[in-house]
């Protein structure tokens, strides 16, 4: 179960955060901003989820503290991508809502409070189900087995997708490698370690909803797991990656998801 003091707080800290967001998209005329808060809203549950949530205080500590890295990275890494990167001023948004905006014309700066930053927030607290109950779980009050399997699922997919991410921004740096599909270090064995990376995360979290008997919190890993695999992740974008010279032969020897040796 989960406290439902801590879910309606976190449902109201969501919707002002993103409210205030969308108000600085709209003066920045960027609204691909709302990506670098997705893993932090997770950590603003996270903690009001340690604050006050009834559950054991161990299992509490170590979900916060492991969605607080998660998140606070990978806001840093978009952050650095979008805002940074090499992009001019006025040049930072993302070319997925470049076309949206295109698409509603000036009916996009209120359209844009809902389709993304409205979805944004419910997405976040649906997917952070597993970690509300996992904070809000009382028993048992040491941890378990399924405590450790999470945080090393957790640790784990962190990992991979840092170094997944790190590999990519040293490829790209370097002017030789302009144009090219990047095939190297965590790459050669899946075409996105950084999504496989989420995916071992957040099944690690949902373990420590599942320690407490919360199994039916494992409606935010698989929600995950469809966005990553389905819907924003793997298939949007291969839909403009498969435009790159050389990507076919790329995808005809290396997994789409799930990591293992290249075919020859």
């Amino acid at each position: 179960m989960i406290d439902g003091v801590v879910a309606k707080l976190a449902a109201e800290v969501l919707a002002v955060a993103l409210l205030l967001l969308w108000l600085l998209s709209l003066r920045m005329r960027d609204s691909s901003i709302v990506d670098i808060f997705w893993g932090l809203g997770f950590v603003i549950v996270a903690w009001l989820g340690f604050a006050l949530g009834p559950g054991a205080e161990p299992r509490k500590l170590l979900v916060a503290v492991l969605v607080t890295v998660w998140g606070v990275r990978l806001a840093g890494y978009l952050a650095w991508r979008n805002l940074g990167g090499g992009k001019g001023p006025g040049n930072t948004e993302d070319p997925r809502y470049q076309a949206m905006r295109r698409r509603h014309g000036d009916k996009w700066p209120l359209r844009s409070l809902f389709i993304v930053f409205g979805l944004q927030g419910t997405l976040i607290w649906i997917v952070s189900l597993p970690l509300q109950a996992a904070q809000a779980g009382k028993l048992p009050a040491e941890l378990g087995a399924l405590d450790f399997v999470g945080a090393g699922l957790a640790v784990a997919g962190i990992l991979f997708e840092s170094v997944g991410d790190f590999q990519l921004a040293a490829f790209k740096r370097r002017p030789e490698n302009h144009g090219k599909v990047m095939d190297q270090g965590l790459w050669r064995y899946t075409r996105h370690p950084n999504y496989f990376g989420d995916f071992l995360v957040w099944w690690g979290f949902y373990a420590f909803a599942a320690a407490t008997g919360a199994l039916w919190t494992a409606i935010g890993p698989l929600i995950m797991s469809i966005l990553l695999m389905r819907v924003s992740g793997v298939t949007l974008l291969e839909k403009t990656l498969r435009k790159r010279p050389g990507y076919d032969e790329y995808i005809r020897r290396t997994s789409t998801f799930f990591p293992r040796p290249p075919r020859d």
